[in-house]
């Protein structure tokens, strides 16, 4: 799904777009769907490590080691 994101751009002196205004709605949205994305991210690069697979209790003990 493609979001429509109105935005507003700060311009310097020459015309140069060098910021970006986006109202708070927008930026939750654009922040969820980042974290969405990372997560995504995470889970393929760890599903293509191979890893084996441990329980969830051993791993928090090596975690808290």
């Amino acid at each position: 799904m493609v979001t429509k994101i109105n935005s507003k751009y700060v311009i310097d002196e020459k015309g140069k777009a060098i910021s970006v205004l986006l109202d708070i709605k927008a930026n939750r949205k654009i922040l969820g769907e980042l974290e969405e994305l990372t997560a995504i991210r995470a889970f393929d690069n760890a599903k293509a490590a191979c890893d084996k697979a441990i329980p969830f209790e051993q791993a928090v003990k090596e975690i808290e080691r």
